[in-house]
């Protein structure tokens, strides 16, 4: 009998610990789904989209419709960085016709979303629309700064030829949009940064890695030269939610010819 108890007992543990794991691995799906939903960014630039998300083991897979495909690639980054996901299936069509690649339309949604995610301009009450390449862009800023910066901003899309800034200027300065330190999840800043980073002609073909902890971003990669480093930490510390930059990129040395 005395060798019969820890046998018994130890076979006990052994299958509480299995019959446990399939628990953990469903509430680690289950928080995962919930924090999808829960994200800066579902909540708002995602929150007309009709998204299904479903973790199975930490590999997720979004299924349904989006308005447009800078919102499939928004949500699919978002989801990945989220604790716990292994990888996503990104299964999200995007409904309604898209307009054709490097044609007004698709520069004026370009300029739009460049304009999105950055707190120093407004995008809210902003029209922006576009003839042979030509941007005008309308509405109100808080401040000088602000329209020169949206003008700045809109010029760096590709195929953007003029930017024709008629925005008045606020008598009395205004910042509606979020400020440093505003309390965005980690998962939504590290989105809109890979997706602020991709939509800007300058940083568009960089190929960067991003991170984001207690909205610390980590950018690492390689950059043609200073100013292009530069650029992205000035680009990244504009961006919803980001407290402060890190970046990591490594400034390529050009090979002397012989």
């Amino acid at each position: 009998m005395k060798t019969i108890l820890p046998l018994t007992l130890a076979a006990v543990v052994s299958t509480m610990f299995i019959a446990s794991s399939p628990l953990r691995a469903a509430s680690t799906d289950d928080r995962i789904e919930a924090s999808a939903a829960k994200s800066y960014v579902f909540k708002t630039y995602l929150k007309d989209d009709s998204i299904k998300t479903e973790s199975k083991d930490g590999i997720v897979t979004l299924t349904g419709t989006v308005a447009e495909a800078s919102h499939k690639s928004l949500a699919e980054n978002t989801v990945a960085s989220l604790p716990g996901v292994q990888s996503v299936n990104d299964q999200l069509v995007v409904s309604g016709e898209q307009p054709a690649e490097h044609s007004d339309a698709w520069i004026t949604t370009k300029v739009k979303t460049a304009l999105l995610f950055h707190r120093n301009v407004s995008a809210t009450g902003t029209t922006v629309y576009t003839k042979d390449g030509v941007v005008t862009i309308q509405g109100e800023a808080g401040s000088l700064a602000e329209k020169e910066l949206t003008t700045e901003y809109a010029k760096d899309i590709d195929n953007v030829k003029e930017v024709k800034n008629d925005m008045t200027v606020a008598t009395t300065p205004v910042n509606s949009s979020p400020t440093l330190g505003d309390k965005i999840d980690d998962a939504s800043i590290t989105a809109q940064v890979k997706s602020s980073l991709l939509s800007h002609h300058s940083t568009s073909a960089l190929h960067t890695t991003v991170s984001t902890t207690d909205g610390v971003v980590t950018v690492g990669g390689i950059a043609k030269n200073d100013a292009e480093k530069t650029l992205v930490t000035k680009l990244v510390t504009d961006i919803n939610g980001v407290v402060s930059v890190i970046n990591n990129m490594t400034v390529t040395v050009p090979v002397a010819k012989e």
